[in-house]
């Protein structure tokens, strides 16, 4: 059936937090990682070289909810704050009529205070010392009322954990590490989430509401640690059914927080990588069935028919690979080239696949465009053209407003920083960590530099794991994306080089202030 006719579309906006785009089945993974999102995606178009302007999960969404690099909106730490001057994708959807609810499972998204939240009228969250559900229910009105006055004692704390260098590294204690994964619900609940989402949107429309809506889920199941249901384990790497050496070893990895964003030093050996890469599919592909059945509830209740649905990743995740574990440092294609299907017949042919190199910042105009939206903003604004930086350009063959290029950021946060500071302060000058690193895609190239220098030159279509550095032999080509990366910079410089007071809060006085209500 179809619930409603409206001239502004749904929007559902579902990032799979630090899910790899090769471990995906429907990107040529050797495991069924993923038949639920890949049914789905054969029914949309398919973007093969999408690329996150971040290699961590605060960026990386404050450049999905401004439309701006890492070095423009300047979101780039655990402690800092969105500036009010960014209006976010949330906010302006809001001041044109859309209600705006979020359900996430990552705290630094929901629970720490940078203002991605900014603009969503309801925000769940799934994740934190006392998550918040749209439903409590079998609560009675004493236990909803201690876990309001208790989520608003523990949240300044839980802040606290992502500013203060000693308490952080206090944090990453073997011994403190499985407690806070486990008691404050570290990875949120994707079960939980998918349930409330349905139960959710049933609700509103139930209720006669009119408003167009816009949904952002954050499902966190691919990220460490790794705990996946032992069936499914089975089921994806049933060479690791009764193997107890690795199951041991994956234990203690979970364990040691360190470990998850620092580099690989000692480098694993092949079995303990194998192990965890086996872990890790099995956890996408147990929220792969948490995510079937959010697809396939959209799918009958006919909601599909007018909603523009966007299934992405924020980053990806290193197992290893160039040296490096987790997602905090560098820009090679295990983090930033992510994977990207968009669910919109009327402007995304089903069963498309594009080749070209896009940024995933342009989910901002994307959505805008495909909501008549265009906000009144200076021509010098880089988010002035929402027509022309929608995704939905590179699917009808016309030339590309950015030309296939895409560009990738990775500040190095300080909290790793620091803490790596204290526990191999060695590995910082050797591995350049304090360092700036830039990505520039280019055609079937990407260069990636480290403190304005060049530090590889991959042929990433043949080449996707990035194993033939090429920066001596295309010598040429190589100088030439560095003078176009070089010109990025420029436009997007370190963000404490500059920084920006916050301005007012409130979504709608905001909003007023900048003309998009009245």
């Amino acid at each position: 059936m179809t619930f409603w006719n409206m001239t502004k579309p749904d929007v559902l906006l579902i990032v799979l937090d630090t899910l790899r785009r090769d471990r995906l089945s429907g990107y040529g993974h050797r495991r069924e990682t993923s038949p639920a999102l890949d049914a789905f995606a054969a029914r949309a178009t398919i973007f093969d070289r999408a690329v996150s302007p971040a290699q961590w999960t605060i960026p990386a969404h404050a450049s999905l909810f401004t439309g701006l690099y890492p070095g423009a909106h300047r979101l780039t730490e655990a402690g800092d704050r969105l500036s009010g001057a960014f209006p976010t994708l949330a906010e302006i959807l809001r001041g044109e009529g859309y209600h705006t609810v979020g359900f996430c499972n990552n705290p630094l998204v929901g629970v720490l205070d940078n203002g991605l939240a900014r603009g969503f009228e309801r925000f769940f969250n799934y994740a934190g010392t006392v998550p918040n559900r749209p439903f409590d229910t079998g609560e009675n009105r004493l236990a909803r009322a201690f876990k309001t006055r208790f989520r608003r004692f523990a949240r300044p704390i839980e802040n606290r954990f992502a500013a203060s260098d000693t308490l952080f590294r206090l944090s990453m204690n073997r011994l403190i590490v499985p407690l806070w994964t486990r008691l404050v619900n570290y990875k949120g609940s994707a079960t939980r989430t998918v349930d409330d989402l349905i139960a959710y949107h049933r609700s509103y429309r139930a209720g006669g509401a009119a408003r167009p809506l816009f949904t952002f889920v954050n499902l966190m199941g691919a990220h460490l640690p790794y705990h996946p249901p032992p069936e499914i384990l089975n089921r994806i790497a049933p060479e690791l059914r009764h193997d107890r050496q690795a199951a041991d070893f994956v234990r203690r990895f979970n364990a040691d927080a360190a470990r998850w964003a620092s580099p690989s030093v000692p480098p694993l050996e092949d079995w303990q990588r194998e192990a965890l890469i086996g872990y890790y599919d099995a956890e996408i592909a147990h929220q792969d069935a948490d995510l079937g059945r959010l697809l396939r509830y959209l799918e009958r209740s006919g909601a599909l028919e007018n909603t523009l649905m966007i299934i992405l990743a924020d980053h990806g995740e290193g197992h290893g690979d160039h040296d490096f574990f987790g997602h905090s440092f560098v820009v090679y294609q295990e983090l930033v080239h992510v994977p990207l299907i968009i669910h919109y017949p009327n402007r995304f042919p089903p069963g498309k696949r594009i080749a070209t190199a896009v940024s995933t910042r342009r989910v901002f105009h994307t959505v805008l465009e495909a909501a008549g939206i265009h906000p009144p903003l200076d021509e010098a604004d880089p988010n002035a053209d929402v027509a022309a930086l929608t995704l939905a350009n590179a699917t009808n063959g016309q030339p590309d407003i950015e030309g296939g290029l895409a560009f990738a950021e990775a500040f190095p946060p300080r909290t790793f920083l620091n803490f790596i500071q204290h526990r191999s302060p060695a590995l910082i000058e050797r591995m350049r960590l304090s360092l700036v690193r830039r990505g520039i895609y280019d055609g079937a190239y990407k260069l990636a530099a480290v403190g304005g220098q060049i530090e590889a030159l991959y042929d990433v279509a043949a080449d996707p794991a990035e194993n033939t550095n090429l920066a001596e032999t295309r010598a040429d080509l190589a100088a030439g994306l560095l003078d176009k990366l070089a010109a990025f910079a420029a436009d997007h410089p370190r963000p404490d080089a500059a920084p920006l007071n916050d301005l007012d809060d409130s979504a709608l006085d905001h909003l007023r202030g900048l003309g998009y209500v009245e």
